[in-house]
């Protein structure tokens, strides 16, 4: 069974998939195979094959072999809004059993699975179930994005926190520069490197463009134990 890893970030939109495609990226490099996946998905567009969600589509063709997009993205919904408003909407209930499931499946055919979250770690995809539930289910060690900007301490800080008190590890975390110009960027991320238990794993420069290469580049993912 591959290794895992479970991508959070502490808000949306501050770079939990381009991050997920630079560890895909860095992994490989270490000689490893690789693939993607993106459980929920919100946000679709309606082509002639379904429902596709732009970040699922990035980690799909980042795997190391070929996957079909269902087995990445279990569940896709076309609204961006709230996963747990978006799967009402669709009169789904989304199943941890049937995300476990599609997890262990992907993770027998390769040597590592990159997990890519909804949202924040307290973000709902039901009336009773979070992202964080869906961690614990899927029993992985979590590496945490933090998108550089301002209000980043507390927000990285309290995620941190709740993945602690929710029994799971944070192996790692990431510093994303969001714009090319945040006011003490540098000192923030030394701050969180001196409060954080987890590694610094690699500060992503701020990228105009998708560029995996230099995403990985960045990286250093032979701090994480396997």
């Amino acid at each position: 069974m591959a290794s895992g890893v479970f991508v959070t970030g502490t808000d949306t939109e501050i770079g939990k998939t381009w991050t997920s495609v630079g560890l895909i990226a860095a992994f490989q490099d270490r000689g490893e195979t690789v693939v993607g996946m993106k459980p929920i998905s919100a946000g679709c567009e309606i082509t002639a094959g379904g429902l596709r969600n732009d970040d699922a589509v990035h980690l799909q063709r980042a795997g190391s072999v070929p996957m079909a997009y269902e087995r990445v993205n279990p569940y896709a919904f076309e609204p961006p809004v709230s996963p747990h408003v978006a799967a009402a909407r669709a009169g789904v209930t989304i199943d941890l059993r049937r995300i476990v499931s599609a997890y262990r499946q992907l993770a027998s055919e390769v040597d590592r699975v990159v997990v890519e979250g909804a949202g924040g770690w307290h973000a709902p995809l039901g009336a009773a179930i979070t992202v964080a539930d869906m961690a614990r289910a899927l029993e992985l060690p979590v590496i945490m994005v933090v998108g550089l900007r301002l209000g980043c301490l507390n927000h990285a800080l309290l995620t941190a926190r709740a993945i602690e008190e929710d029994g799971l590890e944070l192996a790692g975390w990431v510093a994303n520069e969001l714009t090319p110009d945040m006011a003490a960027a540098a000192e923030n991320v030394h701050h969180l490197s001196e409060q954080l238990k987890a590694p610094l794993l690699g500060v992503v420069p701020y990228l105009r463009e998708f560029d995996p290469r230099r995403i990985a580049a960045a990286l250093d993912v032979g701090m994480l134990s396997r």
